[in-house]
């Protein structure tokens, strides 16, 4: 081989280590980088497509421009004037706030993004901000500004090194961690085995993960927050927690109170969980030398979504299982974005300063729930948004009721989209601007490094260099910023592209060495990017460490276990519980819950051939029982409805579903016209989001609540 190229893949959260070899200059092959103290040569299907992105001929590379005739492919100074000019005009005529702005998941994959992105977010000044944010993880981050003092104070399961760990409404097999950064998560979840101790999943579906737990208990989709209830309640009734000094006994004497409600019998008939499997899994959860709970998207995205993540919290704090070894620990990244000391310290959050004008949604950290953004488009009225500026997302697919987003964005008066595909979402756009791929741009983890298992650091060299031409997102975003500035200014505007010495290698150096790792720091390992540079495998930056109170950024510097304002849900999470007692079993109504799959983690990966092998993937699972009593059968096609929409859809008849629950995964749905992705067009499947509903959402936190809408299964008619 002409060369070796080590990088991590940055498709999803695991930061796995790659070794590619190269020969002329071409890809030859993939495989897991074995020197990687983080990732230990573990390497998923989706690393090695990579090349098939860097080579997807559906990949735009250079601006296109929506025409009464078509697409047509333009200057970047053309475009960016035109952008500019635009956008000021719509901000000047009808306030800033008629201009919105949506990013999505894969922005986090890219530093560059991540940067120059907000730079260019904060210039126009508009408090129409979306993002990925609202449809997944906005609960966990929003009770770890309100218990902890900074919304990336995430409790990460320390993996590595517990004897149980409790998982809910989680797939790590399928996702390699979420919220939790694991790479080679199988032989992680088996090592906990092998020393003895178990992990259990609770979960409406027997997914992969659970497949292979000691333990999983099938439960009622949308009732977790009960579960987690009447797990307290057994910790409190049997004296099974352990004091902290940092939280207050009011605090611990409220939540008993609470909680006395809410036994294992009564919980047990709308969970679907026995009273005594409650009490069993409580009992070795206090008992276990070390125990973690752990919560993702199933019990994120769901009506109780915050109280979810805060009774969680409350589990790990109350028996002693938070910053502690094997527990809920907190990461110490070589750029650190929490530390008050740190130069790269993001903000700490906010909730509810302000809310959307129509249904007044509240704000989380300057950002507005994405379920609200379609109603915002198409509700006439002064503060209405007429344009909208979207970076690495497709909403029509990912955000609820996409059908109705598809109407929104439609009627836009202006539209931009940075990202390399025509799809469901940019079809819509006047402007394309396509970035770099992922091999042709550096990168460093800012985000996943603050959700890892353990302290890593990394820098990725590009591989190849862009065509001459094409530029990366940082450049799209510092030469849109000056256009947009030198526009309000009534400046003339310049003729060649806007070049710039801040780069995002320059600011995460300057991080690096100042952070917690650099000479000055309390860790001193000289780090910085020339260290990193030379360190092509990673730098090991150890197992997380014990953190509290010196991390705590509260400011009377104490876990707040139950925040005030959290009080204020308490009456409607007990309303839902009555609703829950009353509930008869309807045989031609199901819940609805969503799944993912390894190769597949936003929708642009299923224009990647190889992802895309394997049996077909969109269908609807549903329980034996449940099919037989419907009288369909596996293959069939047939009609699911919601109260927004219907979709066809073939089913997959298994014994992992619950009865009376059905699954279809996210992601699909490329069967809209106007797009050009050939390969996605070819496994087009159809959209989840064509049938969640936009109106449901967490309306304590905001978030969309897609786990657990009602559907109805029909057979196609003869």
């Amino acid at each position: 081989m002409d060369q070796i190229h080590y990088r991590s893949c940055s498709l999803c959260e695991a930061m796995c280590g790659l070794q590619i070899e190269l020969k002329d200059g071409s890809i030859q092959g993939f495989k897991g980088d074995q020197e990687d103290k983080f990732s230990r040569g573990h390497i998923c299907p989706k690393g090695p497509e990579l090349k098939s992105l860097y080579q997807d001929p559906d990949r735009i590379k250079f601006p296109q421009k929506r025409t009464k005739t078509g697409w047509e492919t333009v200057s970047w100074v053309d475009a960016l004037s035109d952008i500019a000019t635009q956008l000021v005009k719509i901000q000047t005529t009808y306030g800033n706030d008629s201009v919105a702005i949506y990013n999505g998941n894969p922005t986090v994959h890219n530093y560059g993004s991540m940067l120059l992105g907000q730079r260019f977010a904060s210039r126009l000044k508009t408090k129409n901000n979306f993002s990925a944010t609202s449809v997944d993880q906005l609960p966990h981050q929003l009770l770890s500004y309100l218990m902890f003092g900074h919304q990336l104070l995430v409790p990460i399961p320390d993996i590595d090194h517990t004897d149980f760990f409790l998982i809910l409404g989680g797939n790590p097999f399928a996702s390699n961690g979420s919220l939790m950064s694991v790479p080679d998560v199988k032989k992680r979840l088996k090592a906990i085995q092998e020393r003895g101790g178990k992990y259990v999943v609770v979960d409406p579906r027997k997914s992969e993960t659970a497949d292979h737990a000691d333990e999983h208990l099938f439960i009622k989709p949308g009732t977790d927050a009960y579960l987690l209830l009447a797990i307290l309640h057994v910790l409190f009734e049997k004296q099974l927690t352990k004091p902290n000094d940092l939280i207050r006994k009011e605090d611990l004497q409220t939540i008993e109170t609470v909680t006395k409600e809410y036994s294992p019998e009564r919980v047990s008939q709308i969970t679907g969980v026995s009273k005594e499997t409650i009490e069993k899994i409580t009992f070795e959860f206090a008992n276990a030398p070390s125990a973690v709970c752990y919560g993702r998207v199933g019990v994120s995205t769901q009506e109780f979504g915050a109280v979810c993540q805060w009774l969680i919290n409350v589990i790990n704090i109350v028996t002693g299982n938070l910053d502690k070894r094997g527990g809920a620990m907190f990461t110490l990244p070589a750029v650190d974005l929490v530390g008050e000391g740190s130069v790269m310290r993001s903000s700490p959050g906010s909730f509810n300063s302000y809310q959307s004008r129509v249904r007044k949604l509240p704000e989380f950290s300057d950002e507005l729930p994405v379920a609200a953004l379609a109603e915002e488009i198409l509700t006439e009225g002064e503060g209405k948004i007429r344009a909208l500026f979207t970076s690495a997302g497709n909403p029509v697919l990912s955000t609820p009721n996409g059908t109705k987003l598809d109407k929104a964005l439609s009627s836009l008066d202006f539209m931009v989209s940075v990202d390399f595909y025509l799809n469901e979402t940019t079809k819509h756009a006047h402007y394309i601007l396509p970035p770099t791929s992922a091999l042709e741009h550096d990168h460093y983890d800012l985000i996943f490094n603050v959700f890892a298992v353990r302290n890593t650091a990394r820098y990725n060299q590009p591989l190849f260099t862009p065509e001459p031409g094409m530029l990366h997102d940082w450049e799209i975003f510092t030469d849109l910023t000056k256009r947009l500035e030198l526009t309000r200014a009534n400046k003339e505007l310049p003729k060649e592209l806007v070049k710039t010495k801040l780069t995002p290698a320059s600011i995460i150096d300057h991080a690096l060495k100042s952070g917690p790792y650099g000479t000055k720091g309390p860790h001193n390992r000289e780090m910085s990017l020339d260290l990193l540079k030379n360190s092509p495998h990673g730098v090991d930056l150890g197992p997380l460490q014990p953190s509290f109170p010196e991390r705590l950024y509260t400011e009377d510097k104490r876990i707040h276990l139950f925040p005030e304002i959290l009080k204020e849900d308490l009456p409607r999470l007990k309303s839902k519980f009555s609703e829950w007692e009353k509930f008869t079993s309807d045989k031609s109504q199901f819940l609805l819950i969503g799944r993912r799959h390894l190769r597949s983690n936003n929708s642009w990966m299923h224009n990647l051939p190889k992802l895309m092998t394997g049996k077909p993937r969109c269908t609807v699972m549903i329980h034996p029982s449940d099919a037989n009593h419907l009288g369909i059968i596996n293959d069939e096609e047939v009609i699911v409805e919601s109260s927004v929409g219907k979709i066809q859809i073939p089913v997959e008849i298994t014994e992992e579903l619950m009865q009376g629950v059905v699954s279809i995964p996210h992601g699909f749905g490329h069967n809209r016209s106007g797009t050009n992705q050939k390969v996605a067009t070819e496994f087009s499947g159809v959209s989840i989001n064509d049938l969640t509903d936009d109106q449901a959402i967490d309306e304590f936190s905001g978030n969309a609540a897609f786990s657990g809408i009602k559907v109805s299964i029909k057979k196609q008619p003869a």
